[in-house]
């Protein structure tokens, strides 16, 4: 859910990425799913085919096996066969050999009875020889007749494997305690047993073995010596689990092997076949190996796909962003036409006439502000306090004719000398800060020739280099003199000094005055908020409030709160950059 709400805030690029990946994978995911669906249902009919064959012909391996073994008293009980091996030599030589012919017919009887007998045998020590189905000049092979008895047979199955040959045996008398006149054998065909475990598996490429544990013996069918030792834990990991039949996949050589395993009770082994699941699901790997190659493909699409977003949307679409972050830093500037008739040419070219028009009227409004702020100046210059001039000429009569103030009467003469030149100067809209300063303590020493030594007035701290507008610091402390000082009875103070923090550097003007009210300094601080809307024809703080942020922005000004003084304290916040 949370990856959602952050996509809803991404960009458009990630966007339709997400929306392409969102159709895309989950197609690849429901194939996927199929292919391993149907890989798992063919697995599994396979494994149940073949199993169905293991037990078929581990059935008929079994069937065979308990047939000759309940067939082989019958041969066991034969007359002729008891009595040669009984009499031996005392009977006559035709008599001999005609028994032992009917002996090796019968013989042959039993080993066509069924395909799985290599051969049938009679072992007689009396007369030293081994009586088979097709050869008349034999002799007892005496290891073998040791190994054919039923004192050597210590288990229940009823097989004997000896010198990798196994065989199914009967001794007369039946008894261990005694030397066996004589023993009738069946040498099962290993090799028959071998093409018969081919066919569980064989036509798919598969491995088959039949395996004791217990004797160590094995029949297979061409099986990798490593692949037969992985069997042979693999079949005992089936008995100590108590698993008679069943089917999984082990791994060989990096390879899956599907294998199939019957344990049969009559043979005491297990019957374990291994098939390559390549040559299992055929058909079905190759889907496996389409679906890899589609995932390619759709890689190569998405790459694709990826491409074709950042070069003809994802990249114009953030050209016009950045412009659009410029025109928010105030550079206006168009943007560079590379695209033909498409939407991004139309929105480029748009972008582009939005951009001149906004210039043009930008530009129209900045010289409009000019035309004003100089026309405000204009104003300020035109706006000479006419109760100041009489002042002036009245403190300029009455220290001519005083004899003893004819030097002050001088050089109050040039300090208005000074004061008009500045005044009516109309050369340039911005000056020295230094040279306002200078102006201000003229109109200073002016005021304090016409009060005297009732108002004290103070100029601390240092003015930098930096060009200001015209006539920002003079008017604010004329205010100072006409509303807070000029009617004082007790002495005033006036002080102007200086404070700088980062780029604002700041021109502090306090009085001592005491007519003035928190009401009313509230009131013109709500009416230096809103400068813009009073129209009034002063000459006085307003007017420099409005210049001062024409000229620097609307962080700067002027900002009024209680003088230290108890009077009125005018902070004017300058731009020092």
């Amino acid at each position: 859910m949370k990856s959602l709400f952050y996509l809803h805030d991404s960009s458009i690029f990630k966007k339709m990425m997400g929306a392409f990946l969102a159709a895309l994978l989950p197609l690849m995911a429901i194939t996927w799913m199929i292919i391993e669906q149907g890989s798992d249902h063919i697995r599994s009919e396979i494994s149940e085919s073949v199993l169905n064959t293991t037990k078929y012909y581990m059935d008929s391996l079994d069937k065979e096996a308990d047939r000759i073994s309940r067939y082989l008293p019958n041969y066991v009980m034969d007359k002729d066969l008891m009595e040669i091996a009984t009499t031996g030599q005392d009977i006559s030589s035709y008599e001999r050999s005609r028994k032992i012919l009917d002996i090796q017919r019968r013989l042959e009887l039993m080993k066509n009875s069924s395909p799985f007998i290599k051969e049938a045998k009679a072992y007689i020590p009396l007369i030293e020889r081994t009586i088979l189905s097709n050869n008349y000049e034999t002799y007892l092979d005496e290891p073998e007749f040791i190994a054919m008895q039923h004192n050597a047979k210590l288990y229940e199955e009823p097989f004997l494997y000896w010198q990798d040959r196994l065989f199914i045996t009967m001794q007369y008398p039946l008894t261990t305690v005694k030397k066996p006149l004589y023993i009738v054998g069946v040498e099962l065909s290993t090799s028959k047993i071998k093409e018969t475990l081919s066919q569980i598996g064989g036509a798919r490429g598969g491995q088959s073995v039949l395996l004791n544990l217990e004797r160590g013996w094995v029949i297979e069918s061409g099986t990798d010596p490593a692949l037969l030792d992985q069997m042979k834990a693999f079949a005992l990991e089936k008995r100590e689990a108590k698993s008679d039949e069943g089917y999984e996949t082990i791994i060989y050589n990096g390879k899956r092997l599907l294998t199939v395993y019957k344990y049969s009770s009559l043979w005491n082994s297990h019957s374990i076949t291994c098939i390559p699941e390549e040559k299992v699901l055929g058909s079905l790997q190759m889907y496996q190996s389409l679906f890899w190659w589609a995932c390619g493909l759709s890689v190569c699409i998405v790459l694709f796909f990826t491409y074709f977003l950042l070069r003809f949307i994802y990249r114009p679409l953030m050209k016009l962003v950045h412009s659009f972050r410029r025109v928010q830093q105030n550079r206006l500037e168009p943007i560079v036409i590379d695209r033909g008739a498409d939407e991004f040419g139309y929105l480029y070219q748009a972008f582009n006439e939005t951009v001149r028009s906004l210039k043009k009227l930008i530009e129209e409004n900045y010289e409009q502000q000019i035309r004003n702020q100089r026309s405000e100046l204009k104003r300020l210059q035109s706006q000479i306090n006419p109760h100041f001039l009489y002042n002036c000429f009245f403190v300029l009569c009455r220290l001519i004719k005083s004899e003893s103030q004819k030097e002050k009467a001088y050089q109050f003469c040039l300090y208005i000398g000074q004061y008009f030149q500045f005044i009516t100067r109309n050369d340039e809209d911005d000056i020295p800060l230094e040279l306002e300063a200078e102006h201000s303590r003229t109109y200073v020493e002016m005021q304090s020739i016409c009060y005297g030594e009732r108002i004290q007035a103070l100029f601390e701290g240092d003015f930098p280099a930096i060009r200001v507008p015209r006539l920002i610091l003079q008017p604010i402390i004329e205010n100072a003199y006409k509303h807070a000082l000029g009617n004082m009875l007790q002495p005033g103070e006036l002080w102007v000094h200086t404070e700088q923090k980062g780029d604002v550097f700041s021109i502090i003007v306090e009085d001592n005055g005491q007519s003035v009210t928190d009401e009313q300094i509230e009131l013109l601080r709500k009416k230096l908020r809103h400068s813009a809307n009073w129209l009034e024809a002063t000459t006085g703080m307003m007017n420099v409030h409005r210049r001062i942020q024409l000229r620097y922005g609307e962080e700067y000004g002027i900002v009024l709160s209680r003088s230290e003084l108890g009077g009125l304290q005018v902070r004017m916040n300058l731009n020092a950059s």
